[in-house]
């Protein structure tokens, strides 16, 4: 009689019916992987930055200046405890002579050289982005993220989160390859 009277009444089922979908929904999304966000930068050109580098904060560089050749764009922070992660991933590929610029996010320029000095640097200039507003306009979520920009200034590929061995050698590489091949 009971299984009756709560059947008749199908109010009784709405709230139950709502819990299982969001659960759902929740569920559904924890299994999406965070670094698979498309950016809408991709196969565009490069925004344009132009920024003090760091420890020569009287010099600046541009991404004019970077035009004409492969070049990776890695933001980071010292603070940023995913970025120690790949960080050794970055200085292998910088000796193998892929060209990384480092962005440095929203970060004190002397713990950003103190990290450097302490992690070794796999970049061949860095430059300071203090009020993040560069990094706005590459559409960073946060750091670390990496770009691949190629000769032609088009950005080919963008990496939310810490570099690993399989990105670096199924995205970053052969991209790498392909622009010495073309050169």
């Amino acid at each position: 009689m009971r299984v009756r009277q709560f059947v008749a009444r199908p109010k009784f089922l709405i709230p139950f019916i709502a819990f299982v979908a969001v659960a759902g929904f929740f569920a559904a999304g924890l299994r999406l992987d965070s670094t698979l966000v498309p950016s809408p930068l991709v196969g565009k050109q490069a925004p344009e930055f132009e920024l003090p580098v760091l420890g020569q904060e009287t010099t600046t560089l541009s991404t004019a200046q970077l035009s004409g050749g492969f070049w990776v764009l890695n933001v980071w922070a010292s603070w940023c405890v995913a970025c120690r992660d790949e960080h050794a991933i970055l200085v292998e590929l910088a000796e193998r002579g892929v060209p990384i610029a480092g962005l440095n996010y929203k970060d004190e320029p002397g713990q950003a050289k103190k990290w450097l000095r302490d992690w070794g640097n796999p970049y061949f200039v860095t430059v300071v982005d203090r009020n993040g507003d560069a990094a706005i306009d590459w559409g960073v979520y946060g750091v670390p993220e990496t770009f691949v920009v190629d000769s032609g200034g088009v950005i080919r590929y963008k990496h939310i989160g810490p570099i690993t061995p399989e990105v670096a050698e199924t995205k970053i590489l052969p991209l790498w390859d392909e622009s010495r091949r073309q050169s």
